[in-house]
């Protein structure tokens, strides 16, 4: 049996001096064991990771296989939906792209996309089913 959980996101670059560049502007920390050929962030409870695609191909066993951004979203959840425009306006002036303003949706939330410059797609949202604790962390409700 594998544990239910996820320790590491690692996301394949093609510019790795710009792609710390812009995650710095989002206000992120390099964590200190970042190393010349990949970043570390601490999150919650995990590690955002950024790799060179070739270098992550290589080390995937796929020396010059082609990687995309694959269908993943990366979610954020905040307790307001002021929190989500402001994180939004926050990404859009680091250099990220727009993919769907926030907006009330079907489902009872609030939310709305971006992608930051290698097209990795990050969704914001507030979701009034799902409470998060003081911290940030979500966990579902029983």
């Amino acid at each position: 049996m594998t544990p239910q959980r996820v320790t590491l996101i690692t996301l394949g670059v093609a510019d790795l001096a710009a792609a710390r560049a812009f995650y710095a502007r989002l206000g992120w920390q390099e964590h200190k064991d970042s190393q010349p050929g990949v970043a570390f962030f601490q999150m919650h409870g995990a590690v955002l990771g950024l790799f060179g695609r070739a270098d992550l191909a290589a080390d995937q066993g796929r020396p010059g296989a082609t990687l995309g951004t694959g269908a993943v979203t990366l979610a954020q959840n905040f307790t307001t939906e002021a929190e989500v425009d402001a994180a939004f306006a926050a990404a859009l002036a680091a250099g990220g792209t727009a993919l769907k303003a926030p907006e009330k949706v079907f489902w009872g939330g609030y939310s709305g996309y971006w992608a930051d410059p290698d097209g990795h797609v990050w969704e914001l949202a507030m979701n009034p089913f799902w409470p998060l604790a003081a911290d940030g962390s979500l966990t579902l409700p029983e």
